[in-house]
């Protein structure tokens, strides 16, 4: 049947999509981290009042 065949994975392109995911993790919480650390200064530099008030 059409369509229903299991595909067969290469190790080396299971261990590149891997890292690739690994990698956005990474990013993703790091630059949070960052936002979250030096976000309010930076917002306060920027644009010179408080970044909390909304």
């Amino acid at each position: 049947m059409a369509g229903l065949e299991i595909p067969t994975w290469d190790p080396e392109t299971a261990l590149l999509i891997g890292t690739i995911l690994l990698e956005a993790i990474v990013l993703y919480v790091g630059y949070g981290g960052l936002e979250r650390l030096f976000g309010p200064y930076l917002m306060k530099f920027l644009v010179g009042g408080d970044a909390d008030a909304r």
